[in-house]
């Protein structure tokens, strides 16, 4: 008996819901890298991530990583803790609305990314979209609010568009990642060697976190897992073009939490980067899928 197709629409709407989970993230994992900074915030929501990741592994029957899964697993965990950190760091200094937006021009930069990696085909209309999607990142970065903030808010917008360029090596990584290992795995080994590699740094700035940081820590940690899991289990049952656009409610979820939890007022300039860079993108999708966009770059 052939078992019935799912609804597109019930994909579509578990891909938002992990997205969602990963907005609230980043509202968690702000507070705490205000809280105790950018390295202790990642390494020890990284390893309650791991903790989680690892009983999802063993639940699936503790599958092991061919050799060929093994080197894509330790190259972009590799490029994960670069990218998490620098966007975290980046958060910590400009609106979460904005952060998000800025990030947004990394599925464009990976189809740029994927016809010199991969030899796929770029066609004008990428080339348009990443010209137009540029302008939009000028857009915010023209935003009278960022002198306000002062230099810090130029600095942080500086990290999260280094961090977009990792994470468009990310998604490229991610696309031979996903024929080569399950879901549990990835989740599992990613968050292990992310660990690995910021465990580096132990001995110089790892902390013990205060008391009151730890339940955020937990809710990070857990939130993060789960909305790798659902963004999986949708991309698994529906439509990369179509589920991709999904990613753009994040801007919706920073921009709540920004102004809820932070105080943070939505600007004009924001709105304007946000529409240019978002119109960009979905320009270049009607030529092909948008990369699996929504592998956020906490993951």
């Amino acid at each position: 008996m052939t078992p019935r197709a799912l609804s597109p629409a019930l994909a579509f709407a578990v891909a938002a819901a992990g997205i969602g989970l990963f907005s609230i993230m980043d509202a968690f994992m702000k507070s705490l890298t205000l809280a105790i900074g950018v390295y202790n915030a990642l390494v020890w929501r990284t390893g309650t991530q791991t903790l989680l990741g690892g009983a999802a592994w063993l639940a699936a029957g503790r599958p092991r990583p061919s050799a060929r899964a093994l080197r894509l697993h330790l190259i972009r965990g590799t490029i994960t803790a670069a990218m998490a950190l620098l966007f975290f760091w980046g958060l910590a200094r400009v609106p979460m609305a904005q952060a998000i937006t800025l990030a947004y021009i990394a599925p464009i930069l990976a189809l740029i990314g994927g016809a010199m990696l991969l030899g796929e085909r770029v066609g004008r209309r990428v080339v348009f979209a990443s010209l137009a999607a540029f302008g939009g990142v000028l857009v915010l970065l023209l935003d009278p609010a960022n002198r306000i903030l002062g230099t810090d808010a130029l600095a942080g917008a500086a990290a999260i568009l280094l961090s977009a360029m990792l994470y468009a090596l990310n998604l490229i990584v991610a696309r031979l990642q996903s024929q080569a290992a399950k879901p549990a795995e990835i989740a599992f080994l990613q968050s292990v060697i992310v660990s690995a590699i910021l465990l580096l740094a132990a001995p110089w700035l790892l902390q013990l976190p205060p008391a009151g940081e730890w339940w955020k820590i937990a809710i990070g940690g857990t939130l993060a897992i789960a909305s790798l899991f659902l963004l999986a289990w949708a991309y698994a049952h529906g439509e990369a073009g179509y589920l991709a656009t999904t990613e753009y409610t994040s801007f919706v979820y920073a921009a709540t939490l920004g102004w809820l939890v932070f105080g943070e007022r939505l600007s004009p300039y924001t709105l304007a980067g946000a529409a240019i860079i978002v119109a960009a993108c979905l320009y270049a999708a009607r030529r092909r899928d948008v990369v699996q966009a929504t592998l956020e770059p906490a993951a």
